[in-house]
């Protein structure tokens, strides 16, 4: 990540803030990612409407995210634009000490004086980014590649009855050695 003085914007000042509900509008651009050492996304354009319910003891975080990110296709090495439009939850607690307890609960400490977002929304638009990132055209023929193979499985039964132990009995004389063993069940 870049200096800190790059990431002032995405501060939100906990003291100034009274025990309600606030919200806050980001546009995040080129120059937001640029802020992360990553290779996840190219760039994009995408507004952030976080909503924070404060309270003496908690501050629960709600952050939506839409947009168009620029991501690099897996198959052809170009670039093309995936839509993403997601909600996340973010619950901060005051401790004695700053440590993410949860993927989604976080602690900071009781005299926090503001809490700074960039990285919750890199991280939340992170998880919007598909594992394998096609184009459009690539992903068309990918599903359609799926469904075929759907149509033409083959599953294979030797048999419609369910084995027991007496079907074992009836297939006609067994190797001693195999009845030694029945013995030992």
């Amino acid at each position: 990540m870049k200096t800190v003085k790059a990431l002032h914007p995405y501060d939100i000042e906990l003291v100034q803030l009274s025990n309600k509900q606030h919200e806050f509008d980001y546009e995040l651009d080129d120059r937001f990612f640029g802020l992360f050492d990553q290779t996840l996304v190219n760039g994009g354009h995408l507004k952030a409407h976080v909503t924070l319910d404060k309270s003496e003891l908690l501050l629960n975080f709600t952050f939506h995210i839409a947009g168009t990110l620029r991501l690099t296709c897996d198959r052809s090495l170009e670039e093309f634009d995936y839509p993403i439009d997601t909600t996340q939850k973010l619950h901060v607690r005051f401790g004695n000490e700053e440590v993410e307890l949860d993927e989604n609960v976080l602690q900071i400490l009781h005299g926090a004086q503001k809490i700074n977002i960039a990285q919750h929304l890199f991280d939340y638009i992170g998880l919007s980014v598909p594992i394998k990132k096609l184009c459009p055209q690539f992903l068309e023929e990918d599903e359609n590649a799926v469904t075929d193979e759907d149509e033409n499985i083959l599953i294979y039964s030797s048999s419609t009855a369910p084995e027991t132990d007496e079907d074992d009995d009836d297939e006609g004389p067994v190797d001693p050695r195999w009845d030694a063993l029945k013995k030992i069940k």
